[in-house]
C-alpha cells in the first residue's frame, strides 16, 4: 500500500553544473565551477543527525560520467566543488489555494545554524564549499549538466 511520505524532512535538491554562481545586491557572493549547486531546506524537527546523513550522501554521489559515459564518479573524483544555498521555499504547501504555505519550514535562527553546520561538515570532506548569504535576496545563475537533478531527504525520527 503506498504511504504518504513526512512532508517534514530536511531536503537537498542538487543539480550538477558546468559552473554556477550566486549574487546579493549585484555582488558574486560564491561561484563554482564544475560540482554541484545545492539548495538545503530545513523543518522545525531537524538536527545534525539528519545533516550529517545529507552530508554523507552528497559527497559520496556519484553522478559524474566515467571514461565509459557510466555515472560512476564522485566530486573527490572529479575535483568537483560544490555551491550551497539555503532554501525555505524547498517546503512550499500549496494545497491549499495558490498562495504557497511555508509553515514547514525552520524558523530562521534553527535553519541559519544547521545551514552553516552543513556547510562546515562538507568542507571537512575535502570538497570547496562556496556559499549563498543566509536570508538575502540571491540571484543564483547556472549551467545545468545533464540536466542532472536529485532530491535527497532525510525523514527525522521522533525521540520517544
Amino acid at each position: 500500500m503506498w504511504k504518504e511520505k513526512n512532508k517534514n524532512n530536511m531536503k537537498i535538491l542538487i543539480q550538477r553544473v558546468k559552473n554556477a554562481q550566486v549574487e546579493v545586491e549585484n555582488k558574486v557572493v560564491g561561484k563554482i565551477k564544475k560540482g554541484f549547486l545545492v539548495l538545503l531546506g530545513v523543518t522545525h524537527t531537524d538536527t545534525k543527525k539528519e545533516a550529517d546523513y545529507l552530508v554523507k550522501k552528497l559527497c559520496n554521489l556519484r553522478v559524474f560520467t566515467d571514461e565509459n559515459d557510466k555515472m560512476n564518479l564522485g566530486l573527490k573524483d572529479i575535483n568537483g566543488e560544490l555551491l550551497i544555498v539555503s532554501q525555505f521555499t524547498l517546503y512550499a504547501d500549496c494545497t491549499s489555494g495558490n498562495r504557497p504555505s511555508f509553515i514547514n519550514a525552520a524558523k530562521p535562527e534553527i535553519a541559519n545554524e544547521l545551514y552553516e553546520y552543513f556547510c562546515m561538515e562538507c568542507e571537512k570532506n575535502e570538497i570547496k564549499v562556496e556559499k549563498g548569504i543566509f536570508g538575502a535576496d540571491m540571484k543564483v545563475n547556472l549551467i545545468n549538466d545533464g540536466p542532472v537533478t536529485i532530491l535527497i531527504e532525510k525523514e527525522a525520527k521522533n525521540k520517544h
